[in-house]
């Protein structure tokens, strides 16, 4: 391992070792994955049912797009605190502080009377995803080891997998149960039994990780708020930019603050490393080739995919008229091909590597292309089925990312610093999750105001689900940059290392 790994791994406490058999491993690691799958489902299931929440709420363009970002940027923001915190002490007692906030916030989802309150509780809720996912990434770290690993991140990439592209069809086949009117409720109150049995199965299996350290707990505040103010300033234009021709343009001088906190950010942590303290972000982690290429492949990868089913949805259901069920059913072939693959992957990775990732790009390339070719060639009546076929070949192929990139990126990472690291990974999805959507959705629905009374609608929904796909194309295109650079970078320094 390299010296910025042992770096690393010197900036935390040593994590205690988790002595198990395999049985009550691999039932520890289920609790765990179905918890990120909790996580995950909830951001992708609520995005059928906005335009349920838009009728039952009269809400507007700008509260649509919170109800989605802001569960995103709130996730984001806690995700490498409470990552750095599971690594110094307890991850068992985070996972159920997390899902205990999870619960009552779903509560209060399911409740909301308006559109302020959905808000206030989406906030809260991506609050307690975010004390969860890292939990879950720094157990797999501290429970398995060399092939065994990859195994583990391959059906952890499988049940997300599952979770991301399933998610449409369950959030369209409740609303279809409760109506149009309430049925989007029903969203937030499916989650309170999985929740609950989750909190029992967690008690029960989940191992004692809390680490044993006569140090102080150093929480580095001033990091933590720094932080919080260059993901909050970097994500809010995203947040409130919806394709409108209300959108304020001097909303983008945020980047500008989020440039000069970041660069305050890090000078405080080198800072603050230098006095002997233990820093929030320990930047020799990204001095790892292996790590710092799969963070930008799954920031790219994230920033596409998620915008991808929100505009095929946005497009089945206004432009072709579908239910919101059968909208969500489109994505079903995606998830079971994805969670085929991400096995598959998961059992290639340690042999075949970071080529298995960028042919895996490659086919997600493919399948944008193939579903605006669809989308603008094919009749109606047979698009949504069409669309279903391309989405099981993008299913195989991204099955073959998520979970090898997942490995590889976090191989040579140190257990100790297991957390935080799968904290700052985590982090680049939901940022690119956060401005890929709001980039999509401003080409849409600005397509849509533009011609919208001078031709048909179906043609508007045509040019603007093509319009928002450009942007699916580019991170796509980003994405495999990254992946063949990394590969001409190991190729040109001899590395035998996947």
């Amino acid at each position: 391992m390299s010296d910025h790994a042992s770096a690393a791994d010197a900036a935390h406490p040593p994590t205690r070792d988790i002595v198990l058999s395999p049985k009550h491993r691999w039932r520890a690691y289920w609790v765990a994955v179905s918890v990120a799958a909790l996580t995950i489902l909830d951001l992708t299931k609520v995005n059928v049912a906005l335009p349920s929440i838009e009728t039952a709420l009269n809400a507007g363009p700008t509260e649509l797009q919170l109800v989605v970002s802001g569960y995103i940027l709130t996730f984001g923001l806690v995700l490498v605190p409470a990552g750095r915190l599971g690594d110094l002490r307890s991850r068992r007692v985070l996972f159920l502080v997390g899902l205990l906030l999870f619960l009552v916030t779903s509560l209060a989802c399911a409740l909301a009377p308006n559109t302020t309150v959905l808000l206030v509780a989406r906030l809260l809720q991506g609050v307690a995803a975010g004390i969860q996912m890292p939990q879950v990434l720094g157990l797999v770290q501290q429970l398995f080891q060399g092939k065994e690993r990859g195994r583990a991140f391959g059906l952890f990439g499988a049940t997300v997998g599952i979770a991301t592209a399933f998610g449409p069809t369950l959030g369209g086949l409740l609303i279809a149960v409760g109506g149009d009117t309430d049925g989007w409720r029903l969203i937030f109150w499916i989650n309170i039994p999985l929740v609950a049995i989750v909190i029992a199965l967690a008690a029960w299996l989940l191992p004692d990780t809390r680490t044993k350290s006569r140090r102080r707990l150093d929480l580095d505040p001033v990091g933590v708020l720094l932080f919080a103010l260059t993901i909050l300033a970097l994500m809010w234009p995203f947040l409130f930019t919806t394709g409108s021709p209300g959108d304020d343009p001097r909303r983008w001088w945020f980047l500008v603050a989020s440039v000069v906190f970041a660069a305050i950010f890090v000078f405080w942590e080198r800072r603050y490393a230098d006095l002997g303290r233990t820093p929030l972000m320990p930047f020799s982690i990204f001095s790892l080739s292996s790590y710092r290429n799969g963070v930008l492949i799954s920031t790219a990868y994230f920033s596409a995919i998620p915008a991808m089913f929100l505009l095929g949805t946005l497009f089945l259901q206004g432009g072709l008229g579908l239910e919101p069920v059968f909208a969500g059913m489109v994505t079903i072939g995606f998830a079971v091909a994805s969670a085929w693959s991400s096995w598959i992957g998961g059992n290639l990775v340690t042999r075949l590597g970071r080529p298995l990732v960028v042919w895996g790009i490659v086919g997600m390339v493919a399948t944008a292309g193939g579903l605006v070719l669809v989308a603008l060639y094919t009749s109606p009546e047979w698009t949504p089925w069409a669309m279903a076929g391309v989405m099981v070949v993008g299913g195989f192929a991204g099955g073959l990312v998520i979970s090898p990139n997942q490995t590889l990126m976090l191989a040579d990472i140190p257990v100790s610093s297991g957390g935080v690291a799968g904290s700052v990974g985590q982090l680049g999805q939901r940022i690119g999750t956060a401005v890929g959507t709001a980039i999509a959705l401003a080409l849409f629905y600005a397509t849509i105001y533009r011609e919208q009374g001078d031709i048909d609608t179906a043609v508007v929904y045509h040019d603007a689900y093509a319009s928002g796909m450009i942007t699916v194309g580019i991170f796509l295109a980003l994405a495999l940059l990254v992946g063949v650079a990394d590969l001409a970078g190991r190729a040109r320094s001899g590395s035998q290392t996947p």
